[in-house]
């Protein structure tokens, strides 16, 4: 079943919903709605790589919060999300990607629908971050996320927090089409997906998960069983003059950590994970800090330093990924004036290869309901051996202006 049945699907159940808190309470005056409508514009700065690659697109797309208070401990919320791109086909899309409705008393939470969940507490790579699928269309750095069907049920208590995940429907990973930039040598066709799982997508996905705060440390702890939401790739075949990459879905155990400490203006993070499964087990960790110089120069600017590494056990050429050996490090200036003016300059170098990847991410206000966002990703240096080779001609420059009101 396709991505765009299943968006169909979804909003025709969010609309259902939403018509019976209508009705359950339209009285209410406990509702808001939320609207950003936003147009991005790329340029990469080389030709691309592979046919029908452009030097620029443009794009448009609007996202719609709602948040409804039916009574004191029952709440219903929902985001919808569409884009149209006016070069890559896979990336005009849609999604819903919360349409929940949430109960709560002093003894536990309990959360119906679709869902975001966030894990992870490092900077560059979130490992951990295992519940949501990557919306790999929207962002190269897998924090943009599909909604998940779940029923997420929490149990708070002075010692901590149990959370309990049963994820009864699957969500495919979003690839870049052949026109689109940031893409593998080969097109991924998601049409032509496979599982290890008779079920499909119907599998359902289990997760079980532990926080804690410990003095100044902040801990979880998880176990995650069923579809890996990272694919791997294998060769297709078409036709005898088209070759594509066909998305393997494997079935997984996961357990996994994350924390972060504080100590004064320090900030010391770490991810780990050890997964079952597939052709070998292996594990991942990653781990850094982040120092923060308050009110540098006399003024009320603040500069955070960050530095990570991350080891992936991958790094045999098996099931080969980005992040198997590199270091990580980077400037984040906070101006903490009016216009809230923020700057991120990263760099991620992988130690063997050498191949290198900077970025910046700078975000300003213009009055009360505009932000303007820039971007640019360069590759440098990249190796021919590196999974990430095929970015090497794709540095770009990006310009967003978004709308609220």
């Amino acid at each position: 079943m396709s991505d765009n049945t299943i968006f169909q699907k979804y909003l025709l159940t969010g609309g259902i919903c939403l018509c019976f808190l209508f009705l359950f309470n339209c009285n209410s005056s406990a509702f808001e709605a939320d609207t950003e409508l936003s147009v991005q514009g790329f340029l990469f700065l080389e030709n691309g790589a592979w046919p029908h690659q452009e030097s620029y697109s443009a794009s448009t797309a609007v996202d719609l919060e709602i948040y409804h208070e039916i009574l004191n401990n029952f709440h219903f919320s929902m985001e919808a999300f569409y884009r149209i791109d006016s070069l890559d086909k896979e990336r005009t899309h849609g999604d819903i990607r919360v349409a929940e409705l949430l109960y709560f008393n002093d003894n536990l939470e309990i959360m119906l629908g679709v869902g975001r969940v966030f894990w992870g507490a490092t900077e560059f790579v979130h490992l951990v971050d295992i519940i949501n699928q990557t919306d790999q269309v929207e962002e190269l750095d897998g924090e943009e996320k599909l909604g998940q069907p779940m029923i997420h049920l929490t149990v708070p208590r002075n010692w901590g927090a149990v959370e309990a995940f049963v994820l009864p429907w699957f969500r495919e990973r979003t690839f870049p089409g052949e026109n689109g930039r940031l893409r593998t040598p080969l097109p991924v066709d998601t049409d032509r997906a496979v599982y290890e799982s008779g079920a499909e997508q119907s599998h359902i996905d289990l997760a079980f998960r532990y926080t804690t705060t410990m003095g100044n440390t902040d801990l979880g702890l998880y176990y995650f069983n069923g579809t890996a939401r990272d694919p791997v790739l294998l060769l297709s075949q078409n036709s005898p003059s088209n070759l594509s990459l066909s998305p393997f879905y494997e079935q997984i155990g996961q357990t996994g950590l994350d924390l972060q400490m504080t100590a004064g203006e320090w900030l010391f993070k770490g991810e780990a994970y050890y997964r079952t499964g597939q052709s070998r087990s292996y594990g991942a960790t990653t781990f850094g800090f982040e120092y923060t110089l308050v009110g540098i120069a006399e003024t009320m600017m603040d500069l955070g330093i960050l530095g990570e590494y991350v080891y992936d056990d991958r790094d045999d050429g098996w099931l080969p990924t980005i992040y198997e050996n590199d270091i990580m490090c980077g400037l984040r200036l906070a101006v903490n004036d009016m216009d809230d003016l923020n700057i991120l300059l990263g760099v991620i170098r992988d130690i063997h290869s050498g191949s290198t990847i900077m970025a910046i991410e700078a975000s300003r206000r213009l009055g009360e309901a505009i932000r303007l966002n820039l971007d640019a990703s360069f590759f440098i240096n990249m190796d021919s051996h590196d999974p990430a080779f095929g970015l090497a001609r794709d540095d770009f420059i990006k310009l967003e202006i978004v709308w609220y009101w």
